[in-house]
């Protein structure tokens, strides 16, 4: 997978599911993995576990993206632990099954600043320590990919979207 660049990677959201598959299949491509988690520590755990156990180093950060701009420096912390950055999967998120007309502006704004503006700072960490040697930004959109049984919500479209399951 490697294409020159810094075989290290960041994947947050790395807990569970997607993250932690993710963090895994990097692993086994011969890249370090950072791991960030919101609260499950445990699963974070494991997940290093895993990429320790394929013989990479893993590093461990708490991300909490309501607070956008704070968790961005994690992306420059990891990268700065593990020698360099090559790969970030930008998969954390939280989305919300609330239909909107019953939604506070307050969770709205959460909503946005976890699923849109900290994936996009933590983009623009890693693309300006990627752009003298190169490297991959990718962002999981799965949170979207659920419908609410009442009406739309944020990160949800009036119709599903092909190819995403839903």
């Amino acid at each position: 997978m490697s294409e020159g660049y810094d075989r290290v990677a960041i994947v947050t959201g790395a807990d569970s599911g997607i993250g932690k598959a993710s963090a895994v299949a990097l692993a086994e491509q011969g890249f370090d993995v950072g791991i960030t988690f919101h609260e499950d520590s445990d699963g974070a755990e494991d997940t290093a576990a895993a990429v320790r156990d394929l013989g990479k180093a893993a590093a461990l950060r708490r991300h909490d993206l309501t607070d956008p701009e704070r968790a961005a420096a994690v992306v420059d912390d990891l990268a700065e632990e593990l020698g360099g950055l090559g790969v970030l999967v930008n998969n954390a998120g939280t989305g919300s099954a609330e239909p909107v007309l019953d939604m506070s502006y307050e969770r709205w704004r959460e909503v946005v600043a976890v699923d849109l503006d900290g994936p996009f700072l933590c983009a623009q960490r890693a693309a300006r320590r990627m752009i003298d040697s190169g490297g991959v930004a990718a962002s999981s959109t799965s949170p979207a990919c659920t419908r609410s049984t009442r009406g739309w919500g944020p990160g949800r479209t009036a119709r599903p979207r092909a190819g995403c399951g839903c």
